[in-house]
């Protein structure tokens, strides 16, 4: 008779943060800009449904895409704006009922930057660009060093209504990705230059928003494995700002890629069958202790269970 042991299912165990906090497994719904608000910056009705869904299907915690601290560098209309004139009720709506099931329910901090939609935003970067469907002003020294603290004024109210974390997003191309990239950041002062000037914006804004939310609360950050663009972000620097990110107070360090800048491929693109930054996240595992998020191309439990 073959008795064989049942194999260890990974996928479903507990995941302590650095932070104290406790995933319920290792499933979770990266962000996505699922532009379901209802223009004025809250969530409505069906948002509220879609996440309760997500939580009742089991999964340990989702991660709500582009929240906006205020309106001028939202994304797109129906991003989440979430500062001190908005609805506090609806998002404690929002955070009571995509927490259900022991979910733990973060907001993406967002800023749009360079790509803020310039209908009803102001686009602006850390170089000016002006480019075919691609045009921003440069932000200014003092516009800059508001930034950390926006961070956390929208990361302590997410804090106040509910929500289990935040994260902060520095990938696919918004500002702190355009600060990371030697192609869209061409400053000469201590945010331009070498990567460590040019994520210095970022473990500032990390900083703030840890001392607004203390040390319990959980803080993630995406980040791109590399632009996919030439003279981009690559992996080499993407590296180094991990190795910064294990010196910092993050909890998690989910990992992307690609930008939405006019012309660059998608993350998917060239991915072939399987996730889409399983090797880079092989490489990042030898660099950090903390916990690693893949974010897209699985499509079995087997390719789920690599990391």
């Amino acid at each position: 008779m073959d008795v064989r042991m049942p194999q260890r299912e990974i996928l479903f165990e507990p995941l302590k943060l650095p932070c104290g906090v406790t995933l319920k497994n290792r499933i979770a719904k990266s962000a996505m800009s699922d532009s379901l608000g209802d223009g004025t910056g809250h969530p409505t009705a069906e948002q509220i449904r879609l996440y309760q869904r997500w939580a009742e299907g089991g999964t340990s915690g989702s991660i709500i895409g582009e929240v906006q601290g205020t309106a001028g560098y939202a994304e797109k209309p129906g991003n989440l704006v979430l500062n001190e004139a908005s609805d506090l009720g609806r998002f404690r709506e929002l955070a009571q009922q995509g927490g259900e099931n022991g979910t733990k329910l973060w907001l993406q901090l967002g800023h749009g930057g360079a790509l803020a939609y310039p209908p009803t935003g102001n686009p602006k970067g850390p170089s000016a660009i002006d480019l075919p469907g691609l045009r921003c002003a440069e932000l200014k020294i003092n516009e800059i060093d508001q930034v950390p603290s926006e961070f956390a004024r929208t990361a302590r109210l997410a804090q106040q209504t509910g929500f289990s974390g935040v994260e902060v997003h520095a990938a696919h191309g918004f500002l702190l990705s355009q600060f990371l990239s030697p192609l869209f950041n061409k400053r000469s002062d201590q945010y331009g230059g070498t990567i460590a000037n040019r994520m210095r914006l970022l473990l500032q804004s990390i900083e703030a928003i840890r001392s607004a939310v203390g040390p319990g609360f959980p803080i993630a950050v995406k980040l791109n494995s590399s632009d996919q663009l030439e003279g981009g972000f690559e992996d080499e620097d993407s590296l180094k700002v991990v190795a910064a990110l294990d010196r910092s107070s993050v909890d998690l360090i989910d990992i992307s890629g690609g930008t939405y800048f006019p012309g660059a491929k998608s993350a998917s693109d060239g991915a072939g069958k399987g996730p889409y930054f399983i090797e880079f996240a092989k490489r990042a595992r030898a660099v950090t202790a903390k916990p690693l998020m893949l974010t897209g191309g699985f499509k079995t439990r087997t390719q789920a269970r690599m990391l």
